[in-house]
Parts: C-alpha cells; structure tokens; sequence
C-alpha cells in the first residue's frame, strides 16, 4: 500500500514540476530548451530538485510494490548520479544565468530535503527580484 502511495504521489510532483518549468519559465528541465526564468513557484518553494525527489520516491514505491532487492540498489545509484548531475551541472549553469538571484535561492531553499514552510522570497508573489530592482519595481511590472 505504501509503496503505491509513493509511486502515485511521485507522479503527481513530476507532473506538477514539469508544467511549472512550462508555465512559470518559458522553458522545459531540459538543458536543450533552458528556461527563461528561475523557477521558484510551486513546490519548487519548499526543495529545489522536487522532480529528482520525485523520482528516488517513486523507485522507493516501485522497491515496496515489487519486492525487488535490486530496486534500493537501483534508487542509490539513481540518486547518486542525479545528484552529482545537480551539483556539478545545474547549480553552476544555473549560478551562471541566474547569479545573485539563484545564489538568494539556493541559500534558502534546501536542495534535497523539502522545507516544511514555503520560501516566499525577496520579491511579491515569491517572486525574486531582478538585481537592482526593489519589490515595488518588480510587483509593477508584473
């Protein structure tokens, strides 16, 4: 039952982080087609990596589900090159397109362990604000 529960809830998440990147960015999670915008809304305000937590929950229900013991080998394999993918990938592209703006994100929102409260960031709506802007430039240009 658990492991089904995972497996559902992960499909949930991915879905819901792919549209976000769509919607919110412009863009997709692929390095092919970068976003135009940090993403930051959604579940994306409480870890930074939802889709790759999304994942390793999903492999953790499939391992539950099926009783497979290769599953949890599988799952720490997986993780660990997603996270090696993450770390020495993503954060300095995204330190490079993004600068101060991904660093004030990075610095509050925990990358693989989702934080309880939602990170609301510097600008309205959650939205950070554009280096050298105030929050009132910003809320009147959305």
């Amino acid at each position: 039952m658990l492991g089904g529960v995972l497996v559902a809830a992960a499909a949930v998440v991915l879905v819901q982080a792919f549209v976000r990147f769509v919607v919110e960015s412009l863009g997709t999670p692929a390095p092919v087609a970068p976003t135009e915008h940090l993403v930051v809304g959604g579940l994306y305000r409480h870890v930074r990596n939802p889709m790759y937590v999304a994942v390793m929950a999903a492999i953790g229900g499939q391992a539950l589900l099926l009783g497979r013991p290769v599953l949890p080998a599988y799952g720490l394999f997986a993780g660990t090159m997603m996270g090696a993918f993450a770390k020495w990938y993503e954060e300095p592209a995204l330190r490079r397109r993004f600068g101060q703006a991904y660093e004030a994100y990075r610095r509050a929102v925990p990358g693989w362990w989702p934080r309880l409260r939602p990170w609301h960031g510097d600008g309205p709506h959650g939205r950070l604000v554009p280096v050298g802007e105030t929050p009132g430039e910003a809320a009147d240009r959305d």
